[in-house]
């Protein structure tokens, strides 16, 4: 190991020589490689951290920027010398030199006056108001590297914040927000600060109904006179500020356009055609929709102040609502009013009514197996006039192995969905809506599932479910399910299977039938939505309730003997509780650390000993624990060592889940990752036939453990995943050798093929 890092050391130490020579051999007569800028802080009292920030922001600001290196090599650079001069662009050294490569960044292309300049104004704007900037260059071996010292001086404090007191509305109106003002006394004096307490006195100011505002009539004086390095800011309204932005604007009539096509050249031609309904004008000719959809959708309601939340969320409906591709609108003032009245106009350019689609997709295991699906789906939207969605997708797929253990053992899918979303709560007897910027929807659902394991068992199942989606906010999201039905049964087993299956009840549970029928309630939170920066919070939780009615009208009991059965199928009776928690935290612009932890708990009773089998927690796989295979830890410190391969199913009643990764960028689309993960699932009650898989006290003695490293190539729409992972502890060995740190041996083909295991996904794994 040691000779092969030497190996690589000289290498690399030689590609960067290389490099060093052959980056200034092409270049022009007389001309140099510019290697960027280096800016020199000096300044009283300024510590390392502080003077490290200044450098950096500065240095960022200077153009032109040199060429870009990979590891310190200027890749880009290379390529574009290599090509040398092609005769065609589109031949493959034309494609080398101009698409790959990187002309040199000349010294000649530096203009030190203007950076000094840009320099000196942005220390100005930090309120470093004596701060002064001098720049030169420096040459050496055909090489040039600007320099650029920076005196900064004492940055100036705000001393005292001064709201105007004039008796105008508009005035009184800042005036009463100004405890919520961002420029705060004894902080330094920044310029981006004051631009945002501008924007923030704006935005206060569209929320009381002065549409016409500006933040270009705010001016924010400092008087940096009064000494002690320190400025007084005067906050006032520009005194040419017009009137129609000091007024309190009204809604007026509110029309909207649902047919409005982008080439119509009159918008406002039909008003006498419109329709009066609880306020609103609605222009459709042709009734395409029912008036009380705008109703639901709506915000504004005329003889409301205007306020941007109403305004934002009322286009944001009916954006949600899926039926309208585009989505404009535009407030006038009325004119010859005797108050300052707007009339809104809403222009709706429609959706095609129905559509059809087809998605093909391809996927690969790491046990060898690869498949292939298919999904045809049929809208229809606008169903009934009022925003519905009626949507039918059927889907197939199959999973073969050609070669190893379970080849022959191929996997065929095959489903039909159907589904009708209305824009609206559906409650009998009930009207509610909401007042974010989503429409509530309520969701009917019916779906037939069949699945076939070649040479062991077909199973099918059907599920149906009435529920409500609604959102809060982009960051708040509920969904409850008050009726939630799923039946499953085995339609074929073959001999094989069964007489496997005759004495493993994990065998036995995977084809049982199971009857669920129960409510569910499903909260997420997640503050990365909208959050380019990929920082914050994720967390969902997830409640699920079954045959707690039907327990109670039959008296089962399984436990003392009582098992009920609905329909020839005994159904299931459970309480589940599961947590998805996450936190992204940006450690710089190329790293991010991403960890998760999963808590899942399952109580049967009445007339269920253990969660059905479709409701039971799993770990293992690309997914979840990467250095165990999918389904193949647990529960507890069980191992199943007799059963055949064709069926890693490990279940539990219980689960317990902690991820980490650290995720950094490598160059181009190249990603990689080093992570590290723990967990097992457990069962609530005792099984014979799994001893160990019991949830006890010592539940963390029982942890699998397991660490990797791999790669993602992000292309922005889609992420490929590649990671390779091996076990450092097996909760199925006895207590005092379940860490297997000692016995790793990358060396060994025969460790290798026993512990490391390879995951191909796509997207990143949380």
């Amino acid at each position: 190991m040691k000779k092969r890092i030497i190996h690589i050391t000289i290498a690399w130490v030689t590609v960067c020589l290389l490099a060093a020579c052959s980056s200034t051999r092409k270049l022009p007569p007389g001309e140099a490689l510019y290697r960027g800028a280096d800016v020199k802080i000096e300044g009283p009292s300024l510590g390392h951290k502080e003077k490290k920030n200044i450098k950096n922001e500065l240095e960022a600001l200077t153009r032109p920027l040199p060429n870009k290196k990979i590891l310190g090599v200027p890749f880009k650079l290379l390529m574009y010398n290599l090509a040398g001069n092609p005769k065609k662009e589109k031949s493959i050294m034309g494609w080398l030199k101009y698409k790959v490569g990187e002309p040199p960044v000349l010294a000649s292309d530096v203009n030190i006056e203007w950076n000094v300049k840009v320099l000196q104004s942005t220390m100005e704007n930090r309120g470093y108001f004596k701060a002064t900037v001098q720049g030169d260059s420096i040459l050496k071996n055909k090489k040039a590297k600007a320099v650029y010292a920076v005196q900064t001086g004492n940055r100036y404090t705000i001393n005292k914040i001064i709201f105007d007191k004039d008796s105008s509305v508009l005035q009184k109106t800042i005036n009463a927000s100004s405890a919520k003002t961002l420029l705060k006394t004894g902080s330094y004096f920044d310029l981006e600060t004051i631009k945002a307490e501008r924007e923030r006195i704006d935005a206060d100011l569209k929320e009381k109904g002065f549409y016409y505002f500006d933040p270009d009539y705010l001016i924010i004086r400092a008087d940096s006179t009064i000494g002690n390095n320190a400025v007084d800011l005067d906050v006032k309204i520009k005194p040419g500020t017009p009137q129609m932005a000091r007024q309190v604007y009204t809604i007026n009539d509110v029309y909207i356009f649902p047919g409005y096509r982008l080439s119509a050249e009159k918008a406002d031609t039909l008003k006498s055609e419109a329709e009066y309904y609880k306020g609103y004008y609605v222009v459709d000719k042709r009734k395409t929709y029912k008036p009380q959809m705008f109703a639901q959708s709506m915000q504004f309601n005329p003889g409301d102040v205007y306020n941007r939340t109403d305004h934002n969320q009322s286009i944001s409906r009916l954006v949600n609502l899926g039926v309208f591709k585009f989505v404009k609108n535009r407030f006038e003032p009325v004119e010859n009013s005797d108050s300052a009245q707007l009339n809104t106009y809403y222009y709706l350019t429609s959706l095609p009514r129905k559509s059809l689609r087809a998605d093909i997709n391809a996927n690969t295991k790491s046990n060898n197996l690869t498949g292939s699906g298919i999904t045809i789906g049929w809208r229809n939207r606008n169903t009934f006039r009022g925003g519905e969605l009626l949507s039918v997708n059927a889907t197939a797929g199959f999973e073969i192995q050609f070669s190893g253990q379970l080849k022959g053992f191929n996997t065929y899918r095959g489903g039909l969905e159907t589904k009708l979303t209305f824009p609206r709560f559906l409650i009998p007897f009930v009207t509610l809506n909401t007042r974010s910027g989503f429409v509530p929807k309520t969701n009917m659902l019916l779906a037939y599932d069949i699945l076939t394991k070649e040479k062991l068992y077909t199973m099918n199942s059907f599920r149906g479910e009435f529920g409500y989606a609604w959102k809060e906010t982009v960051n708040k999201e509920h969904q409850l399910n008050p009726i939630s039905i799923n039946y499953v049964q085995p339609i074929r087993v073959t001999p094989l299977y069964e007489s496997n299956a005759f004495n493993n009840p994990t065998l036995q549970k995977a084809i049982e039938k199971q009857f669920v029928i129960g409510s569910n309630y499903n909260y997420n939170y997640n503050e990365l939505a909208g959050n380019n920066g990929l920082k914050g919070f994720y967390f969902n939780g997830n409640a699920d309730l079954s045959g707690n009615i039907a327990g109670l009208i039959t008296g089962a009991n399984t436990l003392n003997g009582k098992p009920k059965t609905i329909f020839g199928a005994q159904f299931s009776q459970y309480l589940k509780l599961e947590t998805d928690l996450r936190y992204y935290a940006k450690l710089s612009s190329k790293n991010t650390w991403a960890n998760r932890l999963i808590v899942g708990f399952g109580y049967p009773y009445g007339n269920s000993t253990e969660l059905p089998f479709i409701k039971q927690f799993f770990v293992g796989g690309n997914n979840s624990i990467r250095a165990f295979r999918s389904r193949s830890l647990g529960p507890g410190t069980y191992k199943d060592l007799n059963t055949l391969n064709f069926i890693p199913d490990q279940s539990g009643d219980i689960k317990l889940e902690f991820n980490t990764e650290l995720r950094a960028k490598l160059f181009s689309i190249v990603y990689g990752a080093i992570f590290a993960d723990a967990g097992n699932i457990w069962l609530y009650r005792g099984n014979t036939d799994k001893p160990g898989g019991k949830f006890s006290s010592s539940f963390m003695k029982e942890l699998g453990v397991g660490t990797g490293v791999g790669l993602r190539f992000d292309v922005s729409f889609l992420v490929l995943r590649l990671d390779v992972a091996f076990p450092l502890r097996k909760p199925w060995l006895p207590e005092p050798e379940r860490w297997v740190i000692d016995g790793i041996k990358f060396g060994s083909g025969a460790w290798r093929r026993d512990n490391l295991v390879f995951n191909l996904g796509i997207g990143y794994p949380f």
